[in-house]
């Protein structure tokens, strides 16, 4: 059971990490795109940068209320 739990809690970890991961594209494209000029995808990377930050966040409050309700340590 332990064990299960483990590779769940694990699994989520790397989802977050590949959000987070996404966050850090969408803003080295955007950086690419101010530096050279391209005014318009480097509005709608940060955006969508924003976007995946705070939906991340969000995942990681409801998460750690869950692990929280549930005994579990952070």
């Amino acid at each position: 059971m332990a064990r299960a739990a483990a590779a769940i809690a694990d699994r989520h970890q790397d989802e977050g990490l590949t959000m987070l991961g996404w966050v850090v594209t969408f803003l080295v494209i955007a950086l690419i795109a101010g530096i050279l000029g391209f005014g318009g995808i480097a509005g709608a990377s940060v955006e969508i940068a924003k976007i995946i930050f705070f939906i991340a966040v969000v995942l990681f409050l409801v998460s750690a209320v869950v692990g929280l309700a549930r005994g579990r340590r952070i």
